[in-house]
């Protein structure tokens, strides 16, 4: 393989990896705030709560569904982490040659 051919693969799996950790730290975002949300109903008076979710501002997150997609996207870069260790490798050994 092309020691450049190699660099610009790796500089596209380093864009993916910074576009999944970016998602799945939406995702825990989004977790913290249906925390707080479920903390809010608990302590509001009812007909707060009915106010504020119908202008949409507490919402309902489905938590298990995001958990899911938040071990998923950790599976996925933990793999492309392990992709990138391989093609560095790679890099390096092509450089020593």
């Amino acid at each position: 393989m092309r020691e450049i051919d190699l660099a610009v693969y790796a500089d596209a799996l380093a864009g993916e990896s910074a576009a999944l950790s970016a998602r799945a730290e939406r995702i825990r975002s989004r977790l913290r705030q249906a925390k707080i949300e479920r903390r809010a109903r608990n302590d509001l008076a009812p007909a707060t709560v009915d106010r504020l979710e119908a202008v949409g501002l507490l919402g309902g997150t489905d938590e298990r569904a995001a958990h899911a997609e938040l071990r998923g996207l950790e599976e996925s870069l933990a793999a492309l982490e392990e992709l990138q260790a391989w093609v560095e490798a790679e890099l390096a050994a092509t450089n020593a040659a």
